[in-house]
């Protein structure tokens, strides 16, 4: 008689195959959207193929004006030769109730700066003469950006005003949580703006309509600078953030090591950044980081210090830096034919971008906070000694000065042949 247990049920074998034809279904399966998912993480995160920035920009300053803080959306203060150069002299002045601190801002025969008197102002560029005033609800330390007939400037009372440039009319205002010193950028129908409440915002340039704002970890002071659909600005945290000018993505977020307060710079496809800390990067713009790249550097950096891991990679989107050993920079930088000019506590430097080494350097009687502008080969620069400094790019000698009655930590304007600043006098100068 034949035992029955030794022989095997057809039935029980085909549920068998069945099982494990299943089971290879299921590890195929599942392998296959792994392998999707990493590679559709790796298009969304290493390529703009999902998100490609919108490249088109719609504003920058017209030959002949400085309609924004550091005239155009690249922040490189700096305008080509118009063959009139400034001598020194005083063509007018207008007296404000309080400090300037904004930097001025020149469009079609017109001045636009704050105040700390809580205005905001218009003025006639040949004669001074005051054409319009805006009362907002605290100091204006940002400074103007003219854009399409229409004044876009933030006020310490938390609000981004949109204004008529020819009257003064407010067209719409725009909300934070507190002060807006920063200085905006408007590309392709929106204003870029940073705020003391640690964020970036992207705000209708018709309507004031938030449109996506991002947060970072400190105070935004910084003005954003735009380039090929990407904005770049820094904050108090220690960061520069480059995000996608249209949905405000992260793209690369660069530590710096010290406070990114000053406008980043930008030119021929490279950014230039400036930290308190007195160093100066060169980055690649449309650089991204790595996943979790800013965590596991700083266990990759502790291995290493102890032999255990090689040495670690440069961060993402480095190309080179410049340190200038126990110094603060306070200022945004200006480039004009590969050579960078920024402030240095109380000297003004020159530095090559190519040889990456210093050229020059000059030195004025106190701390220097205003922002070089650059035109027809002079360099003019504001210090709290009170003086407005105009320098040969090339060599860094004196060409003259200007005394005013306080600080400048306004930025100077250039247009027309006329440099336009403002002081801790509460004054604004047009200078000839």
């Amino acid at each position: 008689m034949v035992n029955t247990l030794f022989l095997r049920d057809p039935r029980l074998e085909e549920r068998r195959r069945a099982y494990f034809k299943r089971r290879r279904i299921i590890r195929i399966t599942t392998v296959s959207v792994i392998v999707l998912l990493i590679a559709l993480f790796s298009v969304y995160q290493f390529t703009d193929v999902i998100f490609r920035p919108h490249e088109v920009l719609s504003s920058t300053s017209h030959t002949g004006d400085w309609a924004m803080f550091r005239r155009d959306l690249s922040r490189t203060g700096s305008t080509g030769p118009s063959g009139i150069l400034p001598e020194g002299k005083l063509k007018w002045v207008f007296s404000t109730d309080g400090s300037i601190h904004s930097s001025p801002a020149v469009a079609h025969g017109m001045v636009y700066s704050g105040s700390r008197d809580g205005k905001i102002y218009a003025l006639d560029a040949a004669t001074g003469d005051k054409i319009w005033e805006f009362q907002t609800g605290s100091w204006v330390e940002s400074s103007p950006s003219v854009v399409n007939g229409v004044v876009y400037c933030g006020s310490n009372d938390g609000r981004l005003y949109a204004l008529d440039a020819a009257t003064g009319e407010k067209l719409w205002s725009y909300k934070t949580r507190y002060a807006v010193r920063s200085s905006p950028a408007v590309a392709n129908g929106r204003v870029y703006i940073g705020s003391d409440d640690y964020c970036i915002y992207a705000v209708d340039a018709s309507t004031g309509e938030e449109l996506w704002h991002f947060e970072t970890d400190g105070i935004v002071t910084s003005a954003p600078a735009v380039s090929e659909g990407i904005v770049i600005v820094g904050s108090i945290d220690g960061f520069y953030y480059a995000l996608n000018a249209k949905s405000g993505r992260l793209r690369l977020k660069y530590k710096a090591f010290s406070f990114a307060s000053s406008s980043p710079t930008l030119s021929n496809g490279v950014a230039y950044l400036s930290t308190s800390g007195g160093a100066i990067y060169a980055i690649d713009p449309k650089a991204k980081n790595w996943p979790f790249e800013h965590r596991l550097s700083t266990f990759w950096k502790a291995l290493y210090i102890y032999g255990a891991a090689p040495t670690p990679p440069n961060q993402s989107g480095f190309l080179w830096y410049y340190r200038m050993w126990m110094t603060r920079i306070r200022t945004s930088s200006a480039i004009a034919d590969g050579l960078l000019y920024t402030g240095a506590d109380n000297r003004v430097v020159s530095i090559d971008t190519k040889s990456q080494k210093e050229l020059w350097a000059f030195e004025t009687g106190e701390s220097v906070r205003s922002s070089p502008a650059v035109a027809d080969n002079t360099v003019y620069i504001g210090s709290e000694d009170g003086r407005l400094y105009a320098l040969d790019a090339a060599s860094g000698d004196k060409l003259w000065d200007f005394l005013t009655g306080d600080k400048i930590t306004s930025s100077p304007a250039v247009a027309d042949g006329v440099v336009y600043v403002g002081s801790h006098d509460g004054n604004l100068y047009a200078i000839e």
